[in-house]
């Protein structure tokens, strides 16, 4: 698909639509291609950081391949773990197909279980319910400013232990062919040490790491860790902190996946619903002290069949 969107190598603020107060805006009057003018794609990365989520009607030209190598302008793409299969002729696409049981309705940062986690996704709706099937983000910065100063400085201090091992505890609702899925697939349980609060390599900002992958806090036990994961968790999460995107088939959503969180509702019942998402490789996450995230743990899984 070469040449397509050349002609967009600005802008204009007129084509620039906030969406919340505090996250994501709709960008306008944009074909999104691996061609666009290198001008453009500086605009659409600036945006990125200032809005933490960006919102693109009527793609319906992309195919897998051009969705991938647009993702590939803002990075090196980042192939999936072994949890997940690559969409045939691409590096790092996955499908997240609710026919097959796949979904995301828990609060997350993509593969945050990694040492180096995605730092940006490009997420494309190719099958999309009439009703439901809502995606939520959460803006993790403005959580962290949010937070009082004393608890801001509890935060900068604290270090949790994330892993994609299956918990009961971090997949709610999880049935028998949820725990069997995973069970099969999962060739290695990857378990990182992350600070709570890291720095953004491109902002200076100050964001917190939470989410479903996270285990426990290091050195709190875990009675007083539920309770610091609930505290900050609600920062994050709460309404005002959010937005609330209604999918039609053929958008394309880009995040930073370093400054937000999201919630994929699922409320469509037995309508399907299929999405497609590139990776982008992100950096190691570094916190307020200066000292990078680690892995502590891979190992074979017992389970694997």
């Amino acid at each position: 698909m070469s040449g397509s969107g050349l002609m967009n190598s600005v802008i204009s603020p007129a084509d620039i639509v906030k969406r919340s107060g505090r996250i994501g805006a709709e960008i306008l009057n944009v074909k999104l291609s691996a061609d666009l003018p290198e001008q453009t794609i500086a605009a659409i990365n600036g945006l990125l950081l200032e809005y933490k989520v960006l919102f693109f009607r009527e793609q319906g030209h992309l195919d897998d391949v051009e969705h991938e190598r647009f993702a590939c302008r803002f990075g090196e793409a980042l192939p999936p773990t072994p949890t997940m299969n690559t969409v045939q002729g691409t590096i790092s696409m996955i499908e997240i197909d609710r026919v097959r049981g796949l979904r995301a309705d828990c609060w997350h940062i993509d593969m945050a279980y990694m040492e180096a986690y995605p730092k940006i996704l490009v997420l494309r709706g190719v099958v999309i319910p009439p009703t439901g099937g809502d995606t939520v983000w959460a803006n993790t910065t403005t959580a962290y400013f949010d937070l009082p100063p004393p608890l801001q400085r509890l935060a900068d201090d604290l270090w949790v232990v994330h892993s994609n091992a299956f918990d009961p505890a971090i997949f709610p609702r999880p049935t028998k062919a949820d725990k069997k899925h995973h069970e099969k697939v999962l060739k290695a349980t990857i378990e990182t040490e992350h600070p709570l609060v890291r720095v953004h390599p491109a902002t200076g900002e100050r964001a917190l790491v939470l989410g479903m992958y996270a285990k426990r806090f290091v050195d709190v036990p875990r009675y007083d860790g539920q309770r610091l994961f609930d505290l900050f968790e609600s920062h994050i999460i709460a309404p005002e902190n959010t937005l609330r995107w209604n999918w039609k088939q053929d958008d394309v959503v880009m995040w930073d996946n370093r400054a937000t969180m999201h919630y994929a509702a699922n409320d469509y019942e037995n309508q399907p619903r299929l999405v497609r998402r590139a990776a982008i490789d992100g950096e190691v996450p570094i916190g307020v002290n200066g000292r990078r995230s680690v892995a502590r743990v891979k190992q074979k899984s017992a389970n694997v069949v």
